[in-house]
């Protein structure tokens, strides 16, 4: 795997026998024990997650929130100091650009934190973008790394190495200048996986020496590294959108399902003509769950059927390691979308029985 880019961990994980993988561009753990048995972890203890390959963006300067409302689905004037905002990039006809999470520091500086397939394109867009306001975006993508450690355990485990009582930090809500194993980071509660969760913000120094005193600490208490595959599975239970699959430049946060984060009232941003018509004629397809009722896996790309017609395609698609079922998300017509719909899934070269049912695979369990 020439020429791929490296986390700080990358030494770490091929130490603990990790898989690695072409990520984006990045050389990344898709597994170490295995998927399920680190999803199991997750969701019984916890797991620690390497997302270094993840991108940060700062915005400095008077304009800095202005900016970021016009960038922006969400309301960025509803969030205060040390708290987290989750929203949408789209462009003016409404696809999205990235989804990404919104920090506030204070009230002239903000850091968004952005996937890492779209660094480039994102940051490209949001200097374009940027250009009439009285503001400073700079990439820190190369100089920070990131840890996630997920799951009912974490805030103990976490807990033991912090100077900070990780109780008071609320759900997207963050703290800085926090002391984790005598190295300054920022911690984060949030998650991707549908377990109560933090995200440790430091930088690419102190990235290894953090991460395995996190494994010591963590070990006899059930925490295991998880990679990529767990990741996903995780999140998809959790009915929570990947890039490139829930969402992207051809699929709206309406069609997605993700209205509530698409603030057409709070003024102009761009895109919001479009979704505001969108909104107003209503959707012509959607975003469903759905299980399969015939035996097969689906998986994304698979197209979806009713009566030989194809009228969609799979998002996502896994037996789903907690609920031991065959089941997807996938982009239907509107008039397939009802709970209870019959619909085919084409695996390989048959079309199997599937229906639509409820999104929320999984019920979360974040902090409130």
């Amino acid at each position: 795997m020439a020429d791929l880019k490296r986390t700080p961990l990358y030494d770490a994980h091929t130490r603990l026998g990790a898989k690695m993988v072409d990520f984006a561009g990045w050389e990344m753990p898709i597994q170490y024990e295995g998927i399920i048995a680190e999803h199991e972890a997750v969701r019984t203890y916890a797991g620690i997650f390497d997302v270094s390959h993840m991108g940060e963006v700062e915005f400095t300067g008077p304009d800095a929130e202005s900016c970021l409302q016009n960038l922006v689905t969400n309301d960025v004037s509803s969030i205060k100091d040390n708290q987290m905002l989750y929203t949408f990039m789209c462009y003016p006809d409404g696809g999205v650009v990235d989804d990404i999470i919104v920090y506030r520091l204070k009230q002239d500086r903000f850091m968004a934190v952005i996937n890492a397939s779209n660094i480039d394109k994102d940051i490209q867009w949001m200097r374009e973008q940027a250009a009439p306001y009285n503001v400073v975006i700079k990439d820190r993508s190369g100089e920070l790394s990131l840890i996630a450690v997920q799951g009912p355990k974490a805030e103990e485990i976490l807990n033991e190495l912090v100077d900070a009582d990780l109780k008071d930090i609320g759900f997207f809500r963050f703290i800085d200048g926090v002391k984790c194993s005598s190295k300054t980071c920022m911690i984060s509660r949030s998650g991707y996986t549908g377990e109560d969760g933090f995200e440790i913000c430091l930088r690419n120094e102190d990235a290894l020496f953090v991460w395995e005193k996190l494994l010591e600490a963590g070990t006899e208490k059930g925490l295991k590294p998880c990679g990529l595959g767990a990741r996903d599975t995780l999140r998809f239970e959790a009915n929570l959108p990947l890039y490139g699959n829930e969402l992207s430049e051809h699929i709206t946060p309406l069609e997605a399902g993700y209205g509530m984060f698409v603030k057409l009232d709070k003024g102009d941003f761009i895109g919001r003509d479009a979704l505001k018509r969108q909104k107003e004629e209503g959707l012509t397809r959607r975003i469903v769950g759905f299980e399969m009722t015939e035996n097969g896996i689906p998986r994304h790309g698979y197209d979806v059927l009713s009566d030989d017609e194809v009228i969609g395609f799979v998002t996502t698609g896994y037996n789903s390691p907690t609920l031991k079922k065959n089941i997807g998300l996938a982009m239907v017509d509107i008039g397939h979308s009802a709970l209870g719909t019959e619909i085919g899934i084409q695996i390989r070269k048959k079309v199997l029985k599937a229906k639509v049912i409820k999104r929320n695979f999984y019920t979360k369990s974040y902090k409130k």
